[in-house]
């Protein structure tokens, strides 16, 4: 524990090592003990020998999650102010929308998708980092628990159709390997509840997403288009959800990861001992 109230994980300081006891050193060269450079162990790519904080990084990333459900708010008010406009017209062929109400409407849409655009993409970037940083902790609490290498917490997202499921396993080991043990050293399990509702979450507001678009893109007359209003309106409340429950995930391991490195340390950390009395 620092003078500041944190634990050496979350300020990212170390224990110090038992006495006698000597840093490993990274090893160099080409012999079966080299590494792909320092701080790199046995476990693959980037894996060090001590669990690096994600506490940081998790912070930023459900900040930029909530960005997401309020680009998402806008877009959805602005998709449905349009769609009015359009369910007007196919109501009333005499209405003309193509003037300053409807050409403002079309305007505030297409901004509302810009600024939604902009926050998908930062999120995603930052939410990558903190899932390999995870991955690379998992490999140092439970290496044998984890089905994919930690290269695929970042590749698994850009393989197209296994991208549906890669990141799901890496994510199933992140979890096992995060989850406290029991106080007797007994492996313990938690529900994964808030994995598979994420997970489900995610798909489900892509594959929806994608069909929206499609049929907006297919849509010609007005009723065609008030129609694929509403469903890209849906899609983006469904995205909604979809980030609250990451926001659930990312908090749910984070906290774990945080909890299981403090009873690592505890573990390693010998007890200090207590000075005897001193001769008169």
């Amino acid at each position: 524990m620092t003078d500041e109230g944190l634990c050496t994980f979350c300020s990212g300081t170390r224990p110090p090592l038992p006495d006698g006891a000597t840093a490993p050193v990274p090893a160099t060269g080409l012999g079966p003990g080299a590494g792909a450079g320092s701080g790199s162990g046995s476990g693959g790519w980037g894996v060090g020998t001590w669990p690096r904080s994600p506490v940081g990084l998790s912070r930023a990333v459900i900040a930029l999650l909530g960005c997401v459900i309020a680009s998402d708010l806008f877009v959805i008010g602005a998709g449905l102010h349009l769609r009015g406009l359009w369910e007007g017209l196919a109501a009333d062929e005499s209405l003309n929308i193509y003037i300053d109400p409807g050409l403002r409407a079309q305007e505030l849409y297409d901004l509302a998708g810009n600024v939604q655009t902009a926050a998908f993409l930062a999120t995603g970037v930052l939410f990558i980092i903190w899932f390999h940083r995870t991955r690379r902790n998992a490999e140092v609490f439970e290496s044998g628990v984890q089905r994919m290498g930690p290269g695929w917490s970042v590749g698994g997202w850009f393989v197209p159709v296994a991208n549906l499921w890669f990141p799901y396993r890496v994510a199933s080991g992140i979890w096992e390997a995060s989850v406290r043990l029991h106080p007797d050293g007994g492996w313990r399990t938690v529900p994964k509840t808030v994995l598979n509702l994420w997970w489900g979450g995610w798909i489900v507001s892509v594959l929806a997403s994608r069909i929206a678009v499609s049929q907006w893109n297919r849509a010609r007359e007005p009723e065609q288009i008030s129609d694929a209003a509403a469903l890209v309106a849906a899609a983006d409340a469904l995205d909604l959800v979809a980030a609250a429950l990451a926001i659930v995930f990312v908090r749910a391991v984070t906290r774990m990861q945080v909890e299981r490195a403090g009873s690592r340390q505890a573990a390693t950390v010998p007890e200090r001992a207590v000075p005897g009395p001193t001769a008169p």
